[in-house]
C-alpha cells in the first residue's frame, strides 16, 4: 500500500477549504460568545469510561479505542463533545446557575454516519445548562440558526420533534431492549406493518399511538391532529403545545413536524430539532433537550444544546475567493523590511516573491505590490 494513501473516509484538507473552515469556525465562536457562550476545550481522548457513561453509551459502536501505555487503562477517542462538555459543567465549573459554554474541535467516529460523509468531523456546539424553561431549548435553537445565518446559509427548515411522546406511549408496554430499537427503527422508516407486528403484544392505547405517529408529520396543522388521535396523557399535551410555541417563535424559516422522527432518542428527553438546507445530504444542525446527560457525573441539571460539522457546512456554501495580498521583492534592504512589517502589522498579507518563483500561484490573490519610489517603498495596484 502506498504510504500516502489516508483510510477510508479520512481525508487531508486543503489550502482554500481550510481557510474557509477556519474563517467560518471563528465566526461560529464569535456567534456563541455574542449569546454568553463561554469556549471551553476538552481533550480528545479520555478513560473510556467517562465517554461512554449514561447516554454515552449509545456511542459505543462509533467510538475508536486504544490502550493508555502510562496506566494500561483503555482509552478512548470521542465521538461527541457532548458528555465531555457536561462532566466540565458538573464536576469543574459546578456553578450554581445557568451555565452557557461552547467548543469546536475534531471527533473521530469508527464509520461514516451516513454516504460519503468524513469519519473525522470538526465539530462545533453551545450548550445551557441550569435552566429547565422552555426558553433555554429557543435559545439554542435561535443560536444555531444565527450560526447559519453567519456561515451565509439563507433557505432553512427547522423540523421539530419531541422524544416526550414516544417515551410516553412506550409507559406500560413490556418491551426488551431489542424489540425497543426494532419499534424505534421502525418509526423512523415509517414501516406502518412492521410496527403492527411489533406492538401486537402492547396496551391498545400504546399500540395505536404509536402506529399514529407513522402519518404525524406536516406542518402546524399537524399537531391538532396529533392532539385529536394521541391518548390524552400529560406528558404527550405538554409536549404538543411545547412544539406548538416554539415553532411559532421561529423567525425567517420553514417549519415542519415529524413526531416520529427518533433520530438520537437515546440521547434527548425533550423537544429536539433539525434544521435543513436544499443542497445538503442530511441535517447541517442537530440538537435539542437533553437533561440526563449529566446525571452519571452526579449532577443531573437541566441541559440543551446543538451541534454541527464545520467541514459538511463548507461542503454546502460557495467557494470563497482568494484572499487579497500584496506582492513583495525579496530584500534584506532595512527599508524594504521595515515597510513589510509595517504592513503585515497593519493586518495585510505581504508575499515575498523568493528569487526565480516570481510566477508561482499560490492561495493568495495578488493585487497589489510592493514597489520602490526613490527612499520610500510604496503600495500599488498590479
Amino acid at each position: 500500500m502506498s504510504a500516502w494513501l489516508l483510510p477510508d473516509h479520512i481525508a487531508d484538507v486543503l489550502p482554500s477549504e481550510a481557510r474557509h473552515i477556519e474563517e467560518l469556525r471563528r465566526q461560529l465562536l464569535d456567534t456563541a460568545r455574542g449569546y454568553g457562550c463561554e469556549l471551553v476545550m476538552p481533550p480528545l481522548l479520555e478513560h473510556l469510561e467517562s465517554l461512554l457513561t449514561g447516554t454515552g453509551e449509545a456511542l459505543d459502536l462509533q467510538t475508536f479505542k486504544l490502550v493508555d501505555q502510562l496506566s494500561g487503562r483503555t482509552l478512548g477517542l470521542r465521538a461527541d463533545t457532548t458528555p465531555q462538555v457536561a462532566r466540565i459543567d458538573a464536576h469543574l465549573l459546578n456553578r450554581a446557575g445557568v451555565t452557557r459554554l461552547c467548543y469546536c474541535g475534531p471527533v473521530l467516529h469508527t464509520r461514516p454516519d451516513r454516504p460519503h460523509a468524513t469519519r473525522e468531523p470538526l465539530q462545533f456546539g453551545a450548550e445551557i445548562y441550569g435552566h429547565a424553561g422552555l426558553e433555554a431549548d429557543l435559545e439554542v435553537l435561535l443560536l444555531g440558526l444565527d450560526c447559519l445565518k453567519a456561515a451565509g446559509v439563507g433557505d432553512v427548515t427547522v423540523d421539530l420533534a419531541d422524544a416526550r411522546i414516544v417515551r410516553s406511549l412506550f409507559a406500560g408496554a413490556p418491551v426488551d431492549a431489542q424489540v425497543l430499537r426494532d419499534v424505534h427503527a421502525a418509526l423512523a422508516a415509517k414501516d406502518a406493518p412492521a410496527l403492527v407486528q411489533l406492538t401486537r403484544s402492547f396496551p391498545a392505547a400504546s399500540r395505536e399511538g404509536l402506529a399514529a405517529l407513522v402519518n404525524l408529520y406536516g406542518d402546524a396543522k399537524m399537531l391538532d391532529e396529533a392532539r385529536r388521535v394521541l391518548p390524552p396523557m400529560p406528558a404527550i399535551a405538554q409536549a404538543l403545545d411545547q412544539l406548538a410555541s416554539i415553532g411559532a417563535q421561529v423567525p425567517g424559516a420553514t417549519v415542519s413536524y415529524d413526531l416520529a422522527d427518533l433520530r438520537g432518542y437515546a440521547y434527548y428527553s425533550g423537544i429536539r430539532f433539525a434544521v435543513y438546507t436544499p443542497g445538503a445530504s442530511d441535517a447541517l444542525v442537530r440538537g435539542g433537550r437533553y437533561d440526563e446527560v449529566g446525571a452519571v457525573f452526579g449532577r443531573n441539571r437541566p441541559a440543551a444544546g446543538f451541534s454541527l460539522d464545520v467541514k459538511a457546512l463548507v461542503g454546502v456554501l460557495p467557494k470563497r475567493p482568494l484572499r487579497a495580498a500584496i506582492r513583495a521583492p525579496w530584500g534584506q534592504e532595512p527599508a524594504l523590511r521595515e515597510a513589510i512589517a509595517r504592513l503585515r502589522g497593519e493586518g495585510e498579507t505581504v508575499v515575498c516573491m523568493l528569487p526565480g518563483h516570481e510566477g508561482d500561484l499560490d492561495e493568495f490573490q495578488c493585487d497589489r505590490q510592493l514597489v520602490a519610489d526613490g527612499a520610500r517603498w510604496v503600495v500599488r495596484p498590479l
